[in-house]
This record gives structure tokens, sequence and C-alpha cells, in this order.
């Protein structure tokens, strides 16, 4: 999958226009806490965003932002939780391509609607996943591990988090045609914790999650998901580099109200959460996880959900993955 990031002083420019054409009710907005939902548990790359956005939006609103985790299930309790909250601004989600993109294609039915359900706020920023194993693995290339998973199959497996971490797993699978078991858990964090203690042989977790464990020495990268090698890590293939062509498999980051929030409201979050992004905080986390910073206006947003989909959906049928 490939991203085309949207500049974020041409996206301030236009939110500093707008600015004034606001109604009163806009302007006025907000006067108490808001809470900014997680759909993954504490500690998760999402959960890490949504802090560090949080006090970055505190600082703009000048109110509380209460980061609130309902991790499990796919992200439903979280993405239901918000769809059935008052479209009033006062609860939001920091969400992924999980919630808002792969689900509709791993599940016969869905709880929620991610696309009538929400109102877009703002892409924040794209990124790719790392390929982990033990640091005392007997696996030290991709190629390693392929090789022992065709010599037994059904042998390995691999643990996964997110959906983005579950398709990630899949594809390689398909595309290299081996046979793995997929060990689920509620969040990348928690597999994570399996996976130091060799609990299963690998899994692929996004690089907010898995870098402090790989530049800790807790865990070794053999590659990374996407396009392009991650620049903290630049002497780890990926995994296309690695021998499996034409693997791409990223992620990405997003805001959304409840379908209903009024649009003045919708605007002025998108401003607030495009100034956040200009932040020195949010720019030096981004480059410690190797991730994009991006921007986007709520339609732009509506626009990449729905493509973003349409490639979710490619990616899942091509990795053989049934819906649930």
């Amino acid at each position: 999958m490939t991203f085309r990031p949207i500049h974020l002083l041409a996206a301030l420019s236009t939110a500093a226009a707008t600015l004034l054409a606001l109604p009163a009710a806009a302007q006025d907005y907000p006067n108490k806490p808001i809470t900014l939902v997680v759909p993954f548990g504490p500690g998760s790359g999402t959960d890490q965003m949504a802090r560090l956005y949080a006090k970055a939006l505190g600082d703009e609103l000048k109110v509380p932002i209460v980061v609130e985790n309902k991790g499990g299930a796919s992200g439903f309790i979280a993405a239901q939780l918000v769809a059935k909250a008052a479209p009033d601004g006062y609860t939001l989600m920091m969400t992924t391509n999980t919630t808002h993109a792969a689900n509709e294609h791993l599940f016969k039915k869905l709880p929620y609607d991610p696309v009538k359900d929400f109102a877009p706020i703002e892409l924040l920023a794209t990124g790719q996943m790392l390929l982990l194993v033990q640091p005392n693995s007997p696996y030290k290339s991709v190629a390693d591990l392929l090789a022992a998973a065709r010599k037994e199959p059904g042998k390995l497996d691999f643990g996964s988090g997110s959906s983005s971490s579950q398709v990630a797993g899949y594809a390689l699978q398909q595309m290299a045609h081996v046979d793995m078991v997929n060990v689920p858990y509620k969040s990348n964090p928690q597999a994570i914790t399996d996976l130091i203690g060799g609990r299963f042989t690998f899994m692929f977790a996004d690089t907010s999650t898995a870098m402090p464990q790989v530049q800790g020495g807790k865990l070794r990268a053999l590659a990374t998901s996407g396009a392009k090698r991650v620049a903290a890590l630049p002497d780890v293939p990926t995994v296309a580099e690695a021998g499996v062509k034409g693997y791409d498999v990223s992620y990405w980051f997003a805001a959304y109200a409840p379908a209903g929030t009024p649009p003045a409201i919708v605007t002025r979050l998108n401003q607030v959460f495009a100034k956040a992004s200009t932040t020195d905080e949010v720019k030096a986390y981004m480059n410690q996880t190797s991730s994009t910073l991006t921007s986007s206006t709520p339609e732009g947003l509506a626009k990449f959900q729905a493509a973003e989909s349409k490639k979710w959906g490619e990616v899942i049928r091509a990795a053989g993955i049934e819906p649930q």
C-alpha cells in the first residue's frame, strides 16, 4: 500500500481562512473535557499517538483531553461506543485502518458502519510494521523463517494484536506459499510480551510499539512490511527485498467523530489536529518511530478511507483470509 502525504502548511492555511467563517457555536466549543477513545490497549501505537495528541489538543483547546482505552473485539467495542455517542464533539476516536478499512473485509457483519456512523476529521500519519523474532531465535532472516515453515508446515506460529498485524502475517503466508498458525491477541503490546517470552515464533507489529523492543535488544527485526526500509533501521530489509516479491502492508492513523457532528465543530477539530501535528513533540515522535506525518481535510480523509478500504479488501482476499 502506498500513501501521498498532504502538505501541512497548506492544510493550516486553509484552517486559518475558515476560522473566521465559523458560527459562534463552534467558536465557543469546547467548554468541557473531551474524551478521545482508542480501540486498542495501553502502550499500543494508537494509544501512544492518542496521548501525544491529547496533550497538544488540550494545550490548544484549553480543556482536558481524556484518553479512554476500549481495546478488544478487533476494535468493535470502541467503534460502537463512539458511533453511539452524542454528536457534539465531546467524544472522538483515534483509530487506524483496522476499524475503518480492514474490519469490513475480515468480518461478515460489523456492529457499526465505518462510513455512515462517523464524521471524518483528519488523517494523521502512516507507517509500517516490523517482522519480529526473539534475539536468540534460530531464524536470522526471512529466508530462514520461510525455509523452516516449508520444512514443517503448520508448526510455525505468529502472533497478532491488530488487523494490520494479522493481515501482514497471513499475507506473508499466502505470498510465500507456506502454512503457519495465527495466535490472536487483543493488542500488540500483549502479543509482544508473549513473543519476548517465547510463546510463539514471530509477529508483525507497528514501529511505535516494536522499535523500543528492538533498540533495547529484547527483540530482533528481520524485515519491514512496507515498500521502503525504515529510516531508523537502515540495515533491515523490506519483506519484498528479502524475497517475497510484491509484499507491501502498511497502516495509518486518523481521527473521527460520531456521524452528525456539526460541520463547524468538525472543521474546528480539523484545525486543532492539524496544528497539533506541527508541534515539536509530535514531529519528534514521528521521526523516532519512522512514521510519516500527514494531514487532510475531513473530505480528504473520507476519500482516502474509501480508497484504503478497497486496497485492504484486495490484500485480505489475496491473503486467502475468509471473513469470520
